[in-house]
């Protein structure tokens, strides 16, 4: 059954809370009817519940922007992290073909290996080394086998102004300390939220627009790279940095991960370019403007 279009209509954001779900629901609110869906509205870990939910409600367009997201507590609480990442996308998806509604469903970079250093597209073999990224890559899967008219959206390395970010962590550790560190050897594209919710806008309507989609900021760097360009930035500002330099750690020698992160995850962004017709702007141009936003 193909989606009915959104003028007039009403769209659910579920995950409202988070930083994806809050920069979607500040940009469309002012031109949508948008009913925005926090963890209190709805328990993602109670299945049954998602379609009497949305049944109650009649959403022409629903936005799946929630789930578990912390790699590390999906590798330790596995029955929480395929609740949330493949079980709720699915009954999502029934739900959605079977009242017409239309469906985009956020994923991740970390359905890759990240083996090879080469630019990752829609069309390349998901090999997910993570319990993460193998129950978000269950979540896509079961969306598009309901129908290949939803769309899967990855997206990767999310920053925006409504929960902190990496570049909000290594400011934060560079204004109180007088060295820094992060990843040297883990290459992926940093991605604007309010970027992200600019883009997703008409495909919320424009059905060309299916199937899966990389978006992320043109680009890609190392998280070292990210958090040195974070400090060039807040330096060129005027913050009282201690530490202005970002030295860089082996991913293998972090002692925080319980989860083994994927390498090489950088999107080909191509397939979104050709339908759009424009380019995302580079990751360095969003993350000058985010920061300056916030702190100046």
């Amino acid at each position: 059954m193909a989606a009915r279009m959104t003028q007039g209509g009403k769209v659910v954001i579920i995950g409202a809370g988070g930083r994806l779900g809050s920069a979607l629901v500040t940009k469309y609110a002012p031109k949508h009817d948008v009913l925005p869906v926090r963890r209190a509205d709805l328990d993602l870990s109670q299945s049954d519940a998602i379609a009497p939910f949305l049944r109650s409600h009649n959403p022409n367009v629903v936005i799946y922007t929630a789930g578990t997201t912390n790699v590390d507590l999906c590798e330790e609480h596995p029955e929480e992290s395929l609740k949330t990442n493949a079980e709720a996308p699915a009954r999502l998806a029934d739900y959605c073909k079977s009242h017409g509604a239309r469906l985009i469903h956020i994923s991740t970079d970390y359905v890759f290996a990240g083996n090879d250093p080469i630019l990752r597209k829609e069309s390349d073999p998901a090999e997910p080394i993570n319990v993460y990224g193998r129950h978000k890559l269950a979540g896509e899967q079961a969306v598009l086998n309901a129908s290949p008219e939803f769309l899967v959206a990855r997206v990767s390395w999310l920053f925006g102004k409504d929960r902190p970010s990496f570049p909000d962590m290594i400011l934060k550790r560079a204004l109180e300390n007088d060295e820094v560190f992060a990843i040297a050897d883990k290459v992926s594209c940093p991605t604007f939220s309010d970027d992200l919710a600019e883009w997703i806008e008409p495909m919320m309507s424009d059905t060309r627009y299916c199937g899966i989609l990389h978006l992320c900021n043109s680009g890609s760097c190392t998280w070292q790279e990210y958090g040195q360009k974070t400090l060039d930035i807040a330096a060129s500002l005027g913050l009282p940095l201690r530490a202005t330099t970002v030295q860089g750690q082996s991913r293998v020698n972090f002692p925080a991960f319980k989860a083994t992160r994927p390498e090489f995850t950088a999107f080909d962004i191509s397939r979104y370019v050709e339908l759009s017709g424009t380019t995302p702007r580079a990751w360095q141009e969003a993350l000058e403007d985010y920061l300056r936003g916030q702190y100046l």
